[in-house]
């Protein structure tokens, strides 16, 4: 067990204390190990880290072989966002599928068996539920990972989600605050700016961020979104008025007199880096009532790690930073600590390994276009591919040819992208399509058909020469249904997958 460094002052500590930094690798490098020892007090495990459960498990130990009560976060939404099963496809809907089954206990249970499993390896921090409201259907980050448009509905899952999760002992981290639904920019590339005003924000994005602190979340993560209506000119990340003055602030005094550990987005997100660097940007996080700092998606090696750190000690030394507002922000992280230890030993969770597949099987929406003839041999799976955003990541599968295939062997797939539709012309790219099909039943994959125009034009061209392709939706459908059948998944995990390929089949490989 690594010597903790004595001659490592008080501040020192803190400043290391508030980074939850990501590193790469499936075994821990020997300066996170190092750091550890140092006051370090959180880890982020992102999809490069696991290899599978048993990996992940035998890390979380070695962690904790340097210090007992290290948080280890993890970015498990369930559904489209996955890192526990980032190769394989998640075990469990996202939100979207569960807020179109509206059932909270459902909710509930699958929050409930997905902490477990997380529990099961060592993770006791996870960045999720996000409580984010579809505002607005163009949202090209948050989409399915919304539990819907409703706020009453999104406020009922986020409860639910929170407190599954917590019975397993893992803390919730209820994201993004104060709500990035009603965006047409992705915050990973830039700068949002959300026009909404202040009553129209209690109304809507806040219902579910209440909903959530009233049901107990141990942390919420901010957002790298810009609200006029709360401060002008910083992001709500960096913003006092927003974390301070909103998000702490008591019930009666507008606020949700929240008490727990505030985190922020990824601190090299380019709305915060492009704009504030990540150093400054660290500072005025904590310096504005954040507690911690999440990095590690993009940078990922020590030299990171030590540049927050010596930053926040500079700005403490220099005034920018008041010591007691770094020495606070620690303290909460070893509080959050403190609980997972003791939520951890206390946590008994019977397995539930059907509720992700029930959940999805529940959440599939079919519109029939005349009578629907199962498919009993091998299909041709044409899955319309749109680029991945980054929370998502390109390294997941999804669509449902595995599961067809799976049901019925044989099957084949082939990806059509923008690019392709582009360069060939959407006739061009039909017409290849039909000739790869032959004689075979044709199921079209989609994704969000109403943000792709491309998609939309060669679905609808795909369909008008062959009336009988079936069409499986595995974003926001949002789009009029057309296919023979049109099934509405509300997600592309991979039981969202398995679900749609059982109603394809007629529920023969269920």
């Amino acid at each position: 067990m690594t010597t903790l460094v004595r001659s490592t002052d008080t501040l020192t500590r803190d400043a290391l204390a508030v980074l939850q930094p990501g590193f790469t690798g499936t075994t821990a490098p020997d300066w996170l190990l190092r750091r550890l020892g140092e006051g370090l007090a959180a880890v982020g495990v992102f999809g490069r880290n696991v290899a599978n459960a048993e990996q992940l498990a035998a890390l979380t130990d070695r962690l904790r072989g340097e210090r007992e009560d290290v948080l280890v976060a993890i970015d498990e939404e369930g559904g489209d966002v996955t890192r526990l099963e980032v190769r394989g496809g998640s075990s469990f809907p996202g939100n979207l599928a569960l807020g179109t089954v509206d059932d909270t206990a459902l909710t509930r249970e699958v929050a409930r068996e997905l902490g477990r499993r997380l529990a099961g390896c060592g993770v006791n921090l996870n960045w999720a539920p996000s409580a984010d409201i579809n505002s607005n259907p163009d949202n090209p980050v948050i989409g399915v990972r919304s539990f819907g448009a409703d706020p009453q509905l999104v406020a009922r899952h986020t409860a639910a989600y929170v407190e599954g999760m917590q019975s397993s002992g893992v803390a919730a981290c209820t994201k993004h605050f104060p709500g990035h639904g009603d965006t047409a920019v992705d915050s990973h590339h830039d700068l949002p700016r959300i026009a909404a005003d202040l009553p129209t924000l209690q109304e809507r994005e806040l219902v579910p961020f209440r909903a959530a602190v009233a049901a107990g979340t141990k942390a919420v993560m901010s957002a790298h979104i810009l609200l006029p209506a709360l401060d002008g000119s910083r992001p709500a990340t960096l913003s006092p008025a927003a974390l301070h003055g909103l998000l702490r602030a008591p019930a009666d005094e507008g606020g949700l007199g929240f008490d727990g550990l505030i985190v922020t987005d990824g601190i090299e997100m380019r709305a915060i880096s492009a704009t504030y660097g990540i150093e400054h940007g660290t500072v005025l996080a904590i310096a504005a009532g954040a507690d911690a700092i999440c990095v590690g998606g993009g940078l990922s090696d020590e030299d990171t790690v030590l540049r927050l750190r010596d930053a926040l000690v500079r700005a403490v030394h220099e005034g920018e930073l008041p010591e007691q507002r770094l020495a606070d922000a620690a303290a909460r992280v070893r509080a959050l600590a403190r609980w997972t230890r003791s939520a951890g030993a206390a946590a008994v969770s019977a397995p539930a390994p059907e509720a992700g597949l029930t959940a999805a099987r529940r959440a599939l929406r079919i519109t029939p276009d005349g009578p629907f003839e199962p498919l009993t041999a091998p299909a041709y799976v044409a899955a319309f591919t749109p680029l991945a955003n980054i929370a998502v990541g390109d390294e997941t599968p999804w669509g449902v040819a595995a599961e067809l295939a799976r049901i019925l062997p044989g099957t084949e797939t082939a990806a059509y992208t923008a690019e392709a539709a582009v360069a060939a012309g959407t006739p061009a790219l039909v017409t290849g399509l039909l000739q790869a099909a032959g004689h075979r039943r044709i199921v079209a994959v989609v994704r969000d058909v109403h943000r792709h125009p491309w998609m939309a034009a060669a679905l609808t061209a795909l369909v008008a020469a062959r009336p009988d392709t079936a069409v499986v939706e595995m974003g926001v459908p949002r789009s009029l249904p057309q296919g023979a059948p049109h099934i509405a998944t509300h997600g592309a995990a991979r039981v969202c997958g398995q679900a749609a390929a059982e109603a394809l089949t007629g529920g023969i490989g269920s």
